[in-house]
Parts: structure tokens; sequence; C-alpha cells
């Protein structure tokens, strides 16, 4: 009798799905039993008997070989077109891209839209002191992988743990890393998480490629006069770690905002990178363009235009309020 039932199993388990039938994407979370996904594959339509399709897997020696990601199965597939994917590791992959210049709540965010982690577990990851000690991340106010991600397009299964998220991106940032940085924040008195920082300012404040060098080069002029960088992107930042929404348009009341990455009101570079550098901006700051300004101001055409004295800035912004 139990011949013939799993006969009639295995036949109807290898009909395929009707003609047409909608995919469906299950998800398998790390570490899930085979009951929890005979459920899930059973509640999308993929399979019609958890029962039988727990026998199968058991039956075929598929039970201990189940793999975790995000899967897309046509409805009504049948058990042994579940099983084949489900250990062969045949998981759809979501497209998960970090644009330069995000911060940990920014990746926080897109993490939980895209690939269903929840926010405040990709922000724990990020903080994992293990983490950090084991890609060797400069630790101090914060201590967490801000600047110290690769801004780059990944590809992982939905569901995939916040760790492993941050692993990959932190080793893309480590490989992508060129030694002649290190000396070069060195020959400008810098650590690497200084040279980090600088280079995350740089990629808030640049549009264009072009003014990276340049702007790199005025705010170093800055900072060995000892004067305060007065850079928005850090006002922004300040903002956004208290409100965690990224605010784009400054107001006169926001640069008094008090915080100790906010650059109107303290010398020197803040605690911490305040996003996610470009491999230009580092390459910016570690080479500045050695030019006499020590101001700048963006116009309508992206572009900034940069003055070596207070009066001559003044003009600037106004001329940039006329054309806006």
């Amino acid at each position: 009798m139990i011949r013939l039932r799993l006969l009639l199993l295995l036949t109807l388990a290898a009909c395929g799905p009707p003609a047409g039938a909608p995919e469906e994407l299950v998800v398998i979370p790390p570490g899930a039993t085979l009951r929890a996904a005979a459920d899930s594959l059973h509640a999308h339509g993929i399979i019609g008997s958890p029962r039988w399709f727990r026998l199968l897997a058991r039956v075929g020696r598929y039970d201990r070989r189940l793999r975790s990601g995000t899967y897309s199965l046509s409805k009504g597939s049948g058990g042994i077109a579940a099983l084949k994917a489900l250990t062969g590791g045949r998981a759809s992959l979501t497209r998960f891209t970090v644009p330069e210049g995000f911060t940990l709540l920014d990746m926080a965010e897109a993490a939980e839209r895209r690939l269903g982690i929840p926010r405040d577990s990709f922000l724990a990851a990020a903080r994992d002191s293990a983490l950090l000690r084991e890609f060797e991340v400069p630790l101090g106010d914060g201590d967490s992988f801000e600047g110290f991600l690769r801004p780059e397009t990944y590809f992982f299964a939905r569901g995939v743990p916040a760790g492993v998220v941050i692993r990959e991106m932190a080793a893309t940032f480590r490989s992508d890393w060129n030694p002649a940085w290190d000396l070069a924040a060195r020959g400008q008195g810098l650590d690497r998480k200084g040279l980090v920082t600088l280079a995350s300012i740089v990629e808030g404040e640049a549009r264009a490629d072009s003014d990276r060098p340049v702007i790199a080069g005025v705010l170093r002029n800055r900072l060995r006069r000892g004067m305060p960088l007065q850079a928005d992107a850090t006002v922004q930042y300040a903002l956004q770690q208290a409100t965690g929404e990224r605010k784009l348009r400054l107001y006169e009341k926001d640069y008094d905002y008090p915080s100790p990455y906010n650059t109107y009101l303290h010398p020197g570079l803040p605690p911490g990178p305040v996003g996610a550098p470009s491999r230009k901006s580092l390459e910016a700051v570690s080479n500045p363009a050695s030019v006499p300004y020590f101001y700048y101001v963006a116009s309508p055409d992206g572009h900034h235009i940069f003055s070596r004295t207070y009066a001559e800035h003044l003009r600037a912004v106004r001329r940039v309020q006329q054309l806006r």
C-alpha cells in the first residue's frame, strides 16, 4: 500500500504545473525545517499536501539538503520540482544597489525594501563588534561600518541574514582598497579613517567629477588653516542621524544644529564618515588639487564656483542666486 501511494505521489509530482501557471516567490529562511518549508510551499500553492511532500523528501533523501533562499516556482509545479529547486540551490537573486554617498540609514531602508531585511537588523549587523574587528575597521565614535561599505550593485536572495550582506559589502570595500591611499593619508597627517571621512564629505559635496580634487584641495586648505570645513553634507548627516530622514535642502536654522558632525560649529574633521565614498572621491582626497581656494558654492549646472577670499565668495553666492 505504501509503495502504491509513493508511486502515485511520484507520478503526480512529475506531472508539472498547468499551462500558464503563475510564478510564486517562496522564501526558505536559513535553518528552516522540512516542515516549515513544506508549509510555505503549500501556502503558495506549489504543492498540494505538506505531509506527502515531507514523505517524498525523506524517501528521496532530500530532507537534509534543503538550501535557504528565495525561489521562483510555478503554482502547482509539485513536490519533485520544488525539491530539485530547493536542494539544487537555484535561488532567485535580487539586485541590491547601494549608490555612492549612501549612509547606513539609507542602506538599511534599501535593504528592508529590496531584501526584506528588517531595518534594525541591518543597522545592528553594521555595528557588530566582531565583524568590525574582523575587517579591521578603525573604531571610534559610533563604532560602525559607516563609510567602510563599498557602494556597488550586489545580488542577494531575499531574506538573507543582515550579517551576510554587511560581510559581502565590507569584503568588497577591502578588496577594492588601494594601499597607496594609506601612504597618501600618512603624508597628509591622516589615518585611514580620516581619509575615508574626508572622502565621504567630498562625495556629499561634489556633483561634477572634475570638481572632486578641487573640493578636496579646498577642504585640505581649510584644515591646514584651522578653519571650519563648513560642509553641508555633514549637517545633512547630523540631521539624518537625529530624525531618520535625509534632508536635501537646508535652512538657516539647520546650520546651528548641535552635533559633533556639524562642521559649521566644530573645526576639523567630524568624528567619522558621513556616507559611503566612491573610488573617485577616495582618489581625489588621496591626491587633492593644489589650489589657492578656501571657498566654493554650487552653481545650477552642478559645477562649483571656487574663491580665494570671503569677499569673492560672497560675490559668487550672489551670482548663483541670480542664476537660480
